[in-house]
């Protein structure tokens, strides 16, 4: 199985691991494109502040992630499952799992970036500011610059197993599962169900969202839960406790659509 998140904005501070070494990195297929990223993100963030902050979208309070950004090759590491933060990551609790559970989260988790592609939660990296929607002046968007590596690497890395992809929508841009695997993908869907007026009323609500997905990751790594497909995670997730609803693809290609209902957090 492997599962696929997003990273988080904020980053973890305070790596006292070894300096960045792109080729530790698992998927070394991705190596030429982290290098071509991480020269442009270094470059621009030495050479023009106020240019970098725009480009990277970041305010003011935020100066100083472009010196943070500037130092990235020199940078202490610490492994990526630490570096990301945040809700789903506070959800998630790496830090708190058992041996087997950390054994089976280093093989099915996969966190997408917009600097690394895609890295393995026990990779060594230095907290960094670059998402997914950056648009690099030589580069170009992100999102489209890893679109070929990643199909280049990722199909192998799936093998045959399901795909459970809880990724957001601009890093869910950068690499689409296709054909047979397409199939054996699931997307998740977080909605609130609330009654008004006796009537159940569901909505998408982003904390909701982000930390029930959190904790679901975190069930199906502490029970050793590994299902074949879309159909048998949904049916695996009621055994869970989960409020499941699958959908099916109407056509051939496509991902399956799971919708989970919660009422509180």
């Amino acid at each position: 199985m492997l599962v696929l998140l997003p990273p988080s904005e904020g980053k973890a501070a305070g790596a006292s691991g070894p300096a960045l070494d792109p080729e530790a990195l698992s998927l070394p297929g991705l190596t030429a494109a982290r290098e071509a990223v991480l020269a442009e993100l270094v470059e621009l963030c030495s050479a023009d502040e106020d240019k970098a902050r725009e480009v990277l979208g970041l305010s003011e309070g935020l100066r100083g992630e472009v010196a943070r950004n500037a130092g990235l090759r020199t940078a202490p590491t610490r492994p990526a499952g630490e570096v990301y933060t945040g809700v789903l990551y506070d959800a998630l609790g790496l830090g708190t799992l058992d041996a087997a559970a950390r054994e089976r989260a280093g093989r099915w988790l996969l966190v997408f970036s917009g600097l690394w592609g895609a890295v393995r939660i026990g990779d060594p990296i230095p907290p960094y500011r670059c998402s997914g929607g950056v648009r690099l002046p030589a580069l170009g968007p992100l999102g489209r610059y890893w679109r070929e590596p990643l199909e280049s690497v990722l199909p192998d890395a799936a093998g045959g197993g399901l795909v459970l992809d809880l990724r957001s929508a601009a890093y869910g841009a950068m690499w689409k599962p296709k054909g047979a695997l397409a199939g054996r993908t699931a997307t998740v869907r977080v909605l609130q169900s609330r009654i008004v007026g006796g009537v159940e009323k569901r909505s998408v609500v982003s904390h909701f969202n982000k930390a029930t997905k959190g904790r679901m990751v975190r069930a199906l790594l502490r029970e050793g839960v590994e299902p074949d497909g879309p159909a048998e995670l949904a049916e695996a997730l009621r055994g869970l406790g989960y409020t499941v609803e699958a959908e099916p693809p109407a056509k051939s290609g496509a991902p399956w659509r799971l919708e989970v209902v919660v009422a509180e957090l």
